[in-house]
């Protein structure tokens, strides 16, 4: 017998955080979060996705213990700005019961047809800042801190309950050492001078805050015609600023600026928190933030989080001028290994600014769909 509770204390949320870590914890490739600032992202007072989203958490029960959880979200903006009438679903995990699955699923698939919505897909998250796919192929490699990872029986509940494939996702790594830098050098040089940009570096956090706002405004352009996608709000930017900017070496990002100022490419990149985050088991005190704090030192792996040039830029090299600054940082800092975070396929733009690089997809995810 399943039973389906939905969250509404501060421990019903607790458990919900906390069920991966029993599900996973033999797993040596799945990445933790830190259970407190995974509780914030489902926090009304906290989060500022909730002015224009709502969720409701579900937990399910076997014989008194918890077996699933499963988030289900309505994003306003998608479903009232863009008329995508989406039901979205996240943080979904269960253990290998179809009886599990289902009952979560009904849940979700329940609260869409109350609203009246079209579809419902998943595994997503508020928007494309968020974690994003079901992993159908690289299992045997450790997640990153910005993915979720999954047991491969996953895949087979989608199917079995009438959800489709919609949209489909690489990961990809290449080795810092095979770099050639001479490409991008060249180049750099051709497109500086033939459109009069240049290249920002940063060595304090307070150096990169004044082109924050600018930056979400630039990523909102770029990516505005990927599926899926919601712009960042004015209020989310703040948000952002304070939760995720701190958090990034300042020379980990940069960004592009053409002769009268205006931003028009960037990238964030993050040291791989991975291993500590795994050292940390959730908990930042009393030794997790120090482990924490040493990977963002001394991680010898960068991930490519955000990258994005303007659209009236795109296909002209200025990707150039961002690879040949991290070239030199990452030269500097001893980078290894460098990660491309998912990916969707058929973002073609993307594909282009990578077209340079040895790249080897090492993980495969995709959403599922399913008509209310």
């Amino acid at each position: 017998m399943i039973t389906i509770k939905e969250v509404k204390t501060k421990k019903d949320l607790k458990d919900f955080v906390k069920f991966p870590f029993k599900l996973y914890k033999d797993s040596k490739y799945w990445v933790p979060p830190i259970i407190s600032e995974e509780a914030k992202t489902f926090d009304v007072n906290e989060n500022p996705v909730f002015n224009d989203a709502e969720a409701t958490l579900f937990l399910a029960y076997k014989n008194n213990e918890i077996v699933g959880r499963v988030s289900a979200m309505i994003n306003w903006l998608e479903v009232n700005g863009q008329n995508v009438k989406k039901m979205r679903f996240g943080w979904f995990d269960f253990i290998d019961d179809l009886e599990v699955s289902k009952a979560l699923l009904n849940k979700v698939e329940e609260i869409g047809r109350s609203h009246g919505l079209e579809y419902a897909e998943g595994p997503v998250g508020f928007s494309n800042l968020d974690k994003v796919g079901v992993m159908y192929d690289g299992f045997e490699n450790r997640a990153t801190m910005v993915t979720w990872y999954n047991h491969p029986y996953y895949i087979k509940h989608y199917e079995a309950l009438g959800y489709n494939i919609e949209k489909s996702y690489s990961e990809s790594s290449f080795s810092f050492d095979v770099v050639d830098p001479k490409v991008f050098l060249k180049l750099n040089d051709i497109v500086t001078r033939r459109y009069q940009l240049k290249a920002l570096n940063f060595t304090k956090t307070s150096e990169v805050m004044p082109y924050v706002d600018r930056m979400f405004d630039l990523f909102n352009d770029t990516y505005a015609k990927l599926s899926s996608f919601v712009a960042v709000t004015d209020i989310q930017k703040e948000y952002f600023k304070k939760k995720f900017i701190g958090f990034v070496n300042p020379e980990y990002i940069k960004f592009v600026v053409d002769k009268d100022d205006n931003l028009i490419a960037f990238a964030v990149v993050l040291p791989s928190f991975a291993e500590a985050l795994q050292k940390a088991k959730g908990k930042l005190f009393p030794f997790g933030f120090a482990h924490i704090l040493r990977a963002k030192k001394n991680s010898k792996s960068a991930i490519f989080y955000l990258i994005g040039v303007h659209p009236d830029y795109q296909h002209k090299g200025v990707h150039a001028l961002i690879f040949n600054e991290f070239y030199e940082t990452f030269k500097e800092k001893g980078v290894e290994t460098c990660v491309r975070t998912p990916e969707l396929d058929d973002n073609i733009a993307i594909r282009q600014i990578w077209k340079h690089f040895d790249s080897k997809v090492y993980a495969r995810r995709r959403t599922y769909k399913k008509n209310l």
